[in-house]
């Protein structure tokens, strides 16, 4: 199993948790908590890799 590395800041505005992936483009997501911040970026990464989305290093 490969780890990753997100990035997470809160908007001030909305007061969500925003959070993407550096090394994927278009890895970004955003939540309420940070439990659901984490599964909706796994998701995000599981669906790029079954589309075969190449990783930026």
């Amino acid at each position: 199993m490969r780890n990753y590395t997100a990035i997470i800041e809160r908007c001030q505005d909305t007061g969500l948790y925003i959070g993407f992936i550096p090394e994927f483009q278009g890895a970004h997501t955003q939540a309420e908590t940070l439990d659901e911040l984490n599964q909706n970026l796994r998701e995000v990464v599981e669906m790029l890799l079954e589309d075969g989305e190449q990783i930026l290093v």
